[in-house]
């Protein structure tokens, strides 16, 4: 063993991300994949019938495409070609009709009647002012802030429960239901902080970088960061589960897994204080996820929805709210909040000629086995009559599944750990540094740290930063 060589455990973009910043750093590094496939939630694969590419966890990406780290690599030498929908994304109603959020704060606003002009005063400066945000809201919450006029700005907005915002900035239920699907995003209740600061990043990245799909699937983004991590040295070993770290002696470790993995995998290493706080963090409710094979595109009644590249189906702020307050509350919401990609009425290469894919999840308890696909089906055929009739082949994954899949998907829990505000600032520890442990060769990268859940690899970027300031 080398002390200069450093072992990534977990191929994730969190973990592909902190091994690319150590290989920049002339780090020996290694990463082992326990899967045959790297890309954790970034991963692809044919799950109904030839010819059809699915996403098997994360589909739409506006933290890849808005991600300072990302940025800053060469992915597309690599072949991560980022395609944007027509329109980010569309919410439909019962009256036949849908929201768009347009990539243009002004052509949003045009849709929302009496709300035009707060939706334009809230949202115009957010966007404008992205790039600077998002070095502020994707970096730990306790930092002095870079921006600290812009990030107060937000803080103005974002201080309250969605429900609280939304009654109080809009008057209408077009833009009460628009920010009550962007902000369901938090797998929380809507009267929970920090719900309204999830609907805000999400608005406001519409705006300002779109919702992108990568051409070919979400694996591309995970093919690519390994791409570039081989040309840097690093290597990536697959089929390659660790189930302790004696393996590597007294190399350093970064960890791209859950609290509850790092306890197992790192046992005695760590003092049982930490251990015990790894034991208290606590996961989020978990996904029923589908994934269709259609012989056709969806037949929305609302001609927006035929534009979006993400679908929120729910209806009315309150009726999504009810869904969150269902699932948290630990029921199976009979009419679900939807959350829907279709992603080849964008990216034909993923079906085969004039057939098309679904990707679509709602949320349930955390380690639910029921299976939703009705009471999905039924919410999408509520806004696109017939679409029972375009389904081919459909592949349902429940959330005790998705943990069988993917280990670090704990009861389903595709967020790393729940995001109520309390765990936002400890996770998983207040205080020190949330990329450190206890013990000076072992720290953690995956959403399980700041800032959370979403391809955007800062997780990654931020532990790599702290190991090198630690073993100078």
């Amino acid at each position: 063993m080398s002390s200069d060589a450093v072992h990534v455990i977990g191929a994730g973009p969190n973990g592909l991300a902190a091994a690319i910043v150590l290989a920049q750093a002339k780090r020996r590094v290694t990463v082992h994949e326990a899967q045959p496939t790297l890309g954790g939630g970034a991963r692809s694969a044919a799950l109904t019938l030839p010819g059809y590419v699915h996403d098997r966890c994360s589909a739409i990406h506006p933290l890849g495409v808005g991600s300072p780290f990302f940025r800053t690599l060469p992915l597309a030498r690599h072949g991560l070609d980022w395609i944007h929908p027509a329109a980010p994304c569309a919410h439909p109603l019962d009256d036949g009709t849908a929201v768009a959020c347009e990539r243009s704060v002004e052509a949003t606003a045009e849709g929302l009647g009496t709300d035009a002009k707060p939706y334009r005063d809230i949202f115009t400066p957010l966007a404008k002012a992205w790039d600077d945000l998002a070095e502020d809201l994707l970096r730990p919450p306790l930092h002095l802030p870079w921006h600290p006029l812009r990030l107060a700005r937000f803080g103005w907005y974002a201080r309250r429960s969605a429900r609280a915002f939304a009654f109080s900035a809009f008057r209408g239920e077009r833009a009460r239901a628009l920010f009550a699907g962007m902000a369901a995003h938090a797998v929380l209740q809507l009267e929970a902080l920090p719900t309204s600061a999830f609907g805000l990043i999400l608005t406001t990245t519409a705006h300002a970088v779109g919702w992108p799909l990568p051409r070919g699937g979400s694996q591309r983004i995970a093919d690519a960061l390994a791409a570039h991590l081989r040309s840097l040295g690093g290597e990536i070993h697959v089929g390659d589960e660790i189930t302790s770290l004696d393996r590597f002696g007294d190399d350093t470790a970064v960890l791209d897994l859950t609290p509850r993995q790092v306890e197992r995998v790192a046992g005695a290493r760590l003092p049982d204080a930490y251990r015990a706080r790894l034991r208290r963090f606590r996961y989020g409710p978990g996904a029923c996820k589908l994934d269709w094979a259609l012989d056709g595109p969806i037949p929305w009644r609302a001609r927006e929805c035929a534009r979006a590249g993400t679908v929120h189906v729910g209806g009315t702020f309150d009726e999504v709210a009810e869904s969150e307050r269902d699932t948290r509350l630990g029921r199976i919401s009979e009419r679900p909040f939807v959350l829907l990609a279709q992603q080849t009425l964008f990216d034909p290469s993923r079906a085969p000629p004039g057939k098309h894919t679904a990707w679509a999840y709602c949320h349930v308890p955390n380690g639910s086995t029921v299976d939703m696909s009705a009471r999905i089906e039924r919410q999408i055929e509520r806004f696109a009559p017939g679409f029972r009739e375009c389904i081919l082949a459909r592949h349902a994954s429940t959330a005790a599944s998705l943990e069988r899949e993917n280990a670090n998907l704990i009861g389903g829990d595709f967020t790393g750990g729940s995001q109520e505000l309390a765990q936002l600032l400890a996770r998983p520890r207040m205080w020190g540094s949330p990329y450190a442990t206890p013990n000076a060769r072992i720290f953690l990268c995956s959403a399980s740290t700041p800032p959370g859940a979403g391809v955007h690899g800062m997780c990654g970027w931020h532990a790599a930063q702290r190991v090198l300031a630690s073993t100078r």
